[in-house]
């Protein structure tokens, strides 16, 4: 099973601010929707309270949660104590593609613990104030592949391109 990491992220890191996204970018959401459909998604308990209610869980996913708190109940999701404990679940289920959706903790500790196969990462051609931030890597341990390419225009307020990261190896 691959574990994937998908994330949209401006020039600066920047990934949220005040536990929200800072952008409005439809075009990419759909491409996360599309992308996820049917498959584990993995995150953490501030990234799942940060989904506004009418959209929680998010709907034909299996939606797990990670918190330290045993007494954490989300309806709907899988609670699970580590990100490993999600992958684990992933996998025993049969998932051939599960997705860590953030937040910034979560997206550090799976990197670090070299826990990722492969990353979908929206670059956002912007700058933006904000408090959450994608951890830095080293782009030369990855193999790169540009998915989509999208100039900014009514709907879509920035510029953005798709590149899907592969670890080399």
């Amino acid at each position: 099973m691959k574990v994937s990491i998908i994330v949209a992220i401006a020039h600066d890191n920047v990934i949220g601010k005040n536990n929200d996204l800072v952008w409005y970018l439809p075009k990419d959401m759909k491409f996360f929707m599309d992308t996820t459909l049917n498959h584990y998604v993995i995150m953490g308990r501030r990234n799942y309270d940060s989904i506004p209610e009418k959209y929680r869980p998010l709907k034909n996913r299996t939606n797990v949660v990670v918190t330290r708190n045993t007494a954490f109940h989300a309806p709907g999701c899988v609670v699970v104590s580590s990100i490993q404990k999600g992958i684990e679940a992933a996998q025993e289920n049969g998932d051939k593609e599960c997705f860590i959706i953030g937040g910034g903790q979560i997206y550090k500790e799976a990197l670090e613990m070299n826990m990722v196969d492969k990353m979908y990462i929206t670059h956002i051609d912007q700058e933006f104030e904000g408090d959450t931030f994608f951890p830095q890597f080293t782009k030369e341990d990855w193999n790169l592949r540009v998915l989509m390419e999208h100039q900014k225009d009514e709907k879509n307020t920035h510029n953005f391109i798709v590149v899907e990261y592969r670890k080399k190896g």
